[in-house]
């Protein structure tokens, strides 16, 4: 159990200085300081500071890609509406970044940049986000839901404004003055998400999810 603690708290250091003095900025010994743990334990759990790095992006994606595959689950058997399920996976993916808001800005910042890590965890992770998105509102065209078969941009969009709140809270609360990590911001924000994503199919009716599958 105090291995399991230490390896959170090594974690969670490294998401804090990272975030603050960026991944290059930050030293395996900094890391430590800040966990207070020996520098030794990082290079048990996870190899490297690269490794470390990998670990996090790693989990945290698996944890937001699983947010919406949940909602693509036998589809073909389900009289659900697509609507509802495109939805539910809006709402599980906004409420997995602000629990892991930090982690969250880290990785959305991380993956603006071209390295060969980026590029692995795109062609896996962030395709299969694109393709999950995209079953989804195939599913909901072939029902008759959609006015429209959605384009590649409509996916471009909604993932923007899934991920901008928690790429860039500073922007959030200095120019808007809300608060990300809030649940007031997530209630709200969703409704607005909601009244977009209607717009583009037939008598949507707008209904916020009655519980988080995260």
């Amino acid at each position: 159990m105090k291995k399991k603690a230490s390896k959170k708290k090594v974690m969670q250091a490294a998401i804090e200085l990272f975030n603050v003095k960026g991944f290059s900025g930050t030293s395996v010994r900094d890391i430590a300081f800040k966990a207070e743990a020996n520098v030794a334990l990082i290079s048990y759990y996870f190899g490297s500071k690269q490794g470390l790095m990998e670990h996090l992006m790693t989990r945290f994606l698996e944890g937001y890609v699983a947010a919406i595959e949940s909602q693509c689950l036998d589809l073909e058997d389900d009289a659900e509406l697509i609507f509802d399920r495109l939805l539910q996976a809006i709402w599980n993916v906004m409420v997995y970044q602000q629990k892991h808001h930090g982690l969250a800005r880290f990785v959305h910042r991380e993956i603006t940049l071209d390295t060969t890590l980026v590029r692995e965890l795109m062609s896996s992770y962030l395709a299969k986000e694109k393709h999950l998105y995209h079953t989804l509102l195939g599913a909901a065209y072939e029902r008759g839901e959609m006015k429209a078969r959605a384009n590649e941009y409509f996916v471009l969009q909604l993932r923007g404004m899934l991920t901008m709140p928690f790429l860039h809270p500073q922007y959030i609360r200095e120019v808007y003055h809300l608060m990300p990590h809030e649940n007031h911001f997530l209630d709200q924000y969703f409704s607005e998400l909601c009244q977009w994503v209607s717009t583009h199919f037939e008598d949507a009716v707008t209904r916020v999810p009655v519980q988080d599958s995260t």
